[in-house]
């Protein structure tokens, strides 16, 4: 009986912790708010979703080995934060972000750009690659790719904004590519690129002020065609037509009157009750003890009858 005791408790323990390690908080700095709203992520989170099956298979033709291209996040970062995040040698890719106004960059580690050009002159991509500047035969090289990497990306934004990307420069220091303020916000999708069996770090950042007109465009709903509208009128006059057949019931009443359990309980045939309820006052008519209208009484032929006078609408 310990030991059970003992695991349980154990078990409980483990599952506190793990909610505990759900609900930490998440530190929120004031001074830069989160502009990039939950819906506007979900719908990049699907574009770059899709590059990024787009690439795996652009990677694996062109280096003709098993390459695999994963989305690990999309977040918003100054450009500051950016620039920090990179290692001190990269290669950066510069490219106008048309219809919008400022300038994008493609980004892969100098190790990820070398092992590229080696697979695509023939090589195996050996462990070991040159940490420099690429020559004017390797730039010509790693550029064809690149411009398939942007073709791709067009496509795979397309949903939300017709991009046109051109290249319009290289660096390979993350400190001297000034294509933006270090406090402008930024949008950078992570991405992992494996290569074999090793893996790399792969992102694009996009200027966010450009890209909220779009992503508002695109979470908005979708305008009703005529066709649709219609389909919906109809919908709505079939249903006001089924309403207007189900019966229900309706009540007429005097006002409540108010007596003691006393004289209730005294009652006999024969008594004589007196309401509370005006002679010259109209009756209530209820639905669900909803007052609706109010109603004279009155007989049609055998039957008692009400008249309808007027509605809490029309006496306000």
């Amino acid at each position: 009986m310990n030991r059970t005791l003992t695991a349980s408790a154990t078990s409980g323990g483990g599952r506190a912790r793990r909610r505990a390690a759900r609900t930490q908080p998440t530190p929120y700095d004031f001074r830069r708010p989160i502009q990039l709203s939950r819906e506007h992520a979900r719908i990049l989170q699907m574009g770059f979703d899709s590059l990024a099956r787009q690439t795996t298979t652009l990677f694996t033709s062109s280096l003709r080995t098993v390459c695999e291209v994963t989305l690990v996040g999309v977040e918003q970062q100054s450009y500051a934060e950016y620039i920090e995040s990179l290692g001190a040698m990269t290669y950066m890719t510069k490219f106008t972000v048309e219809p919008m106004p400022g300038v994008g960059v493609i980004e892969f580690p100098l190790v990820a750009t070398m092992s590229c050009i080696d697979h695509m002159l023939g090589g195996f991509g050996a462990v070991d690659q040159p940490d420099r500047p690429l020559t004017d035969i390797e730039t010509g090289v790693i550029n064809g790719l690149v411009e398939r990497l942007l073709g791709e990306m067009r496509y795979a934004l397309a949903g939300i904004l017709p991009l046109e990307p051109v290249v319009v420069g290289h660096e390979y220091s993350p400190q001297f590519a000034q294509i933006a303020a270090g406090s402008d916000v930024m949008v950078v999708a992570t991405f992992t690129l494996a290569i074999g069996e090793r893996s790399h770090r792969l992102t694009v950042c996009l200027p966010f002020a450009g890209l909220l007109p779009h992503l508002t465009s695109a979470a908005a709903p979708a305008p009703v065609s005529e066709r649709e509208r219609a389909k919906r009128d109809r919908s709505a006059a079939l249903l006001r037509t089924q309403f207007d057949k189900v019966p229900v019931d309706i009540q007429v009443r005097l006002r409540p009157t108010r007596v003691t359990p006393e004289v209730l309980s005294g009652l006999a045939p024969g008594d004589v009750l007196r309401l509370s309820h005006p002679a010259a006052a109209p009756l209530d008519v209820c639905v669900d003890d909803t007052v609706f209208a109010h109603a004279t009484p009155g007989a049609r032929g055998p039957r008692m009858a009400a008249l309808i006078v007027g509605t809490p609408q029309e006496e306000s």
